[in-house]
Parts: C-alpha cells; sequence; structure tokens
C-alpha cells in the first residue's frame, strides 16, 4: 500500500494536466460558438450583482422586493440616460475626430523619422529606419481601409449595441427579481460540502474585485480629465476615460491604458506627451499606494505569476470578457480549496481530540 501512494499521486498529477488543458480548450470553444449570448448573459449578471446591493438597502425600508428592483433600476436607467445625453456625445465626437485624423498622425510621424534618419546620417551615425517607415507606410494603409469601412457599418454596431443594452437591462431586472431561485437550484447540484465555501468566496471576489475596480477606473478618469484639460491635450475627456476604462483589466490594464494614449499623444507631440505619461503615472502611483490597498485588501491572495497566467487564460478563452473576470474567477477557485482545506483540518482535528478524550 505504501508503495502505491506514490504511483497514485503521480497518475492523478499526470492526467490532471490533460483534463483540465481539454476542458478549457472546450470552455474556449463552447465560448466562441456561443460568444453573444455568454457575452449578453455575464453582462446582465455582473450587473444584477452590482445593483444588488443597492436593492437590499431599499428593502430594509417598509418595501417588496418587486419594488425595490423597480426603484434602482429607474435610478440606474435616469443616470444611463444623463450619461447617453451629456457624456456619450462627446466621446464618440471625440473619437470619430481621433480615428479620421490617425493617418495623419502617422503620415507626420513618418517624416519626423525621415528627418530624423538625415540628422543621423549627417553625424554619421549607423541609423536605418527604412523598415519602420515601410511599416508606417503599411499601417496607414490598413487604418485608411478600417476606417472606411468603420464608418459604413457604425450605424448597425450603434443600433445592435442599443439592443443588446436593452437586453442586458431586461435580463438583469429578471435576474434581481428571480436570481435567488436559479442560483440555490445550481448549487445544489454541487456536493455538499462546496456549496457553502464556493458561494461565500464567490460572493467575496466579485463583490472586492468589480466595486474596487469601479472605484479605482472613477478615480483615474476624473482626476486625469482635469489635469488634461490643463495641458491642452488633444482628446483629453476621451484619453482620460481610456485610462480610466482600461482600470477594469486587473494588473496590467492601467498601463497598457496609459501606454497607448501616450503613444497616441505622442504622434502629436512628444514634449506633451512627456507630460501626459508623467501626470498619468503618478496617479496610477497613488491610486496604486493609497487607494488600492485600502479596497481590494488581500482577499484574493494569488500569487502575481498566477494572476498573469489567469489573465492570459481568460484572454485566450474568452477575450475581453475573460480577461475581466479571470481574476476573480481565480481567486473563487482558490479561496473554495482554502475554505475546505481548513474544514477537513478542524474537522480531523475534532476527530484526534474525540479519540484522545477517554484518555484523559
Amino acid at each position: 500500500m505504501r508503495r502505491s501512494a506514490p504511483l497514485q499521486r503521480l497518475l492523478i498529477y499526470g492526467l490532471g494536466g490533460p483534463i483540465i488543458a481539454l476542458n478549457l480548450w472546450l470552455l474556449s470553444e463552447l465560448f466562441h460558438y456561443f460568444q453573444h449570448p455568454i457575452t449578453i448573459l455575464s453582462i446582465a449578471a455582473i450587473l444584477a450583482f452590482l445593483l444588488s446591493y443597492p436593492v437590499h438597502f431599499f428593502e430594509r425600508a417598509p418595501m417588496t422586493r418587486s419594488q425595490s428592483v423597480i426603484i434602482v433600476l429607474l435610478i440606474t436607467l435616469t443616470l444611463v440616460i444623463i450619461l447617453g445625453v451629456t457624456l456619450i456625445p462627446l466621446l464618440i465626437d471625440q473619437t470619430i475626430q481621433l480615428l479620421n485624423k490617425i493617418p495623419d498622425l502617422l503620415t507626420a510621424s513618418q517624416a519626423n523619422l525621415e528627418h530624423f534618419e538625415m540628422l543621423a546620417r549627417k553625424r554619421r551615425l549607423p541609423i536605418n529606419l527604412r523598415i519602420v517607415s515601410t511599416q508606417i507606410n503599411s499601417n496607414i494603409e490598413s487604418v485608411v481601409q478600417q476606417l472606411a469601412s468603420g464608418a459604413l457599418g457604425f450605424a448597425g454596431t450603434l443600433l445592435s449595441g442599443l439592443l443588446d443594452l436593452i437586453l442586458v437591462v431586461v435580463l438583469a431586472f429578471y435576474m434581481l427579481l428571480f436570481g435567488d431561485q436559479v442560483w440555490d437550484g445550481l448549487i445544489h447540484l454541487m456536493p455538499h460540502e462546496i456549496r457553502v465555501p464556493f458561494t461565500t468566496s464567490l460572493r467575496l471576489n466579485f463583490q472586492n474585485f468589480f466595486l474596487s475596480q469601479l472605484l479605482l477606473g472613477l478615480f483615474m478618469g476624473s482626476t486625469l480629465t482635469p489635469i488634461f484639460l490643463a495641458l491642452k491635450v488633444p482628446f483629453a475627456l476621451l484619453f482620460a476615460i481610456l485610462i480610466g476604462l482600461s482600470e477594469l483589466i486587473p494588473f496590467i490594464g492601467a498601463t497598457l491604458g496609459i501606454g497607448l494614449v501616450t503613444i497616441l499623444v505622442l504622434l502629436q507631440n512628444w514634449w506633451l506627451a512627456v507630460q501626459v505619461a508623467l501626470a498619468a503615472i503618478l496617479m496610477q502611483q497613488i491610486k496604486d499606494n493609497l487607494l488600492a490597498p485600502k479596497l481590494l485588501g488581500d482577499f484574493i491572495g494569488l500569487n502575481p505569476i498566477w494572476i498573469f497566467v489567469a489573465i492570459l487564460m481568460g484572454f485566450e478563452i474568452a477575450g475581453l470578457l475573460g480577461t475581466i473576470v479571470a481574476v476573480p474567477i481565480a481567486g473563487t477557485i482558490k479561496g473554495t480549496f482554502d475554505a475546505l482545506k481548513i474544514s477537513k483540518s478542524g474537522n480531523s482535528g475534532t476527530i484526534t481530540l474525540t479519540k484522545n478524550s477517554p484518555l484523559d
């Protein structure tokens, strides 16, 4: 029996890797096949999860569940309409202007590269930027083609997005009303010892993650907007909100957003790009060192390497949506296993104490 134990462990670990890889491949194929409905259901579930807290707040007053849900949805729709009338048209206008300006910016950057290469030749420096110039030309052609094709499908995309938004709101409404019943039915399919730790870990991770990321993104967007306006950055509102939205991608999102905005500003003015990068990095450091520890804490408890692995796997399986939900899902799995280990060790300690009690 002692010799068979290591063999059993070896078989378990050896078969576990291919089984996990096969399950991940199946998840990826299923997501790509049902990408649109899964995305709508996931966004509706996240929205219902976030709105469940104000619903519980209104339920403390003498209100029914249905009345609380209706009030919260009306408040949410009012805020969305206000943003849709004031902020979103500005963002759409700045986005269209930026997209139309990108070919000119790339042409200007090509001219700057050629000028830089001429100065290098005069000083006899071994610098050849022809490859970069050729790449810029190909990028200009592809961007122009994408803009031409995107302009034709913009109205259809806008209409489709509006219909998806209405569907998300309707699904979130029914999830707030009947989500507990559906969840109870699904959770009872799991083994009895997993139900409570899995539910607790899932609620804790998703609550802390999405609420904290939304607040951190709001902080980045709201603080960078006046700074960019003071620096007279072109498309200041669009760039600030882009950095704020990138905060939804955990761990690396803000860095990617700052890098993208810096590159876009660099195509226009290199000194302004330096100021934009310094201001954004300063706000990022304030966010990471002062706000994030208080909001996030150590609720996930994952090693940074495993966080990167989870993000990469989430992106490979489900794209942007998988990237956003990868970390709370990984934290949920870890929290469930940790709770099971603690419960097993507690049970073993209780059994040992019971066996030893007659000897006492």
